[in-house]
């Protein structure tokens, strides 16, 4: 291979995009069709990958009960597990949750971010009553923001749990953690 190493950048972008007398098809002897990869791949390490995170598993479980339903959930209880949720879960069983608990209460405001997974959220307050329930698009980045500046917990579920089981607003749930161990 005869790389000419000793030019500078504005003369190698000038001998490929301006016109110039000699042939197209290669630069200094190389066929351009060898070049392309090359460039390409110089090109793309260049930008900065972030990974979506590892989905967590390793959780607290508590069984919630909401009338005579019952929900097996993982407790997120910290800012670091708050945060990743149900990030990268590629499935949900259809008794299974997440409870977010809050040392104390907040509005508090939950989105999609690299969660491939529909779900429903209930926003709850310290008694256990569910305040609201919204349904959230995989994805999605819209911050979905609770209305009440009293909320201690927040419940993810499959997309349409709630509905499916008749819970609604005023439902209260039973089983949940103490906001204690909310750090």
């Amino acid at each position: 291979m005869n790389l000419m190493l000793c030019m500078s950048l504005p003369e190698f972008l000038s001998s490929i995009f301006l016109p110039c007398p000699y042939d197209r098809e290669t630069f200094n002897g190389i066929p351009m069709k060898k070049m392309l990869p090359l460039l390409l791949s110089v090109f793309f390490s260049a930008l900065p990958l972030q990974a979506a995170p590892k989905p967590q598993t390793n959780l607290p479980k508590a069984t919630l009960s909401l009338g005579t339903n019952s929900l097996n959930a993982q407790i997120a209880a910290d800012d670091a597990s708050r945060e990743l949720g149900l990030m990268s879960r590629t499935n949900l069983g259809t008794d299974e949750a997440m409870v977010f608990v809050f040392p104390s209460p907040r509005q508090v405001t939950f989105w999609m971010k690299d969660t491939p997974l529909p779900l429903s959220i209930a926003y709850v307050g310290r008694s256990g009553m569910i305040y609201e329930i919204h349904d959230m698009k995989p994805f999605d980045e819209t911050p979905i923001p609770s209305a009440s500046s009293t909320v201690i917990y927040a419940i993810e579920t499959p997309l349409g749990w709630f509905e499916k089981h008749g819970v609604m607003a005023g439902t209260t749930v039973a089983g949940l953690p103490s906001p204690s161990m909310a750090k």
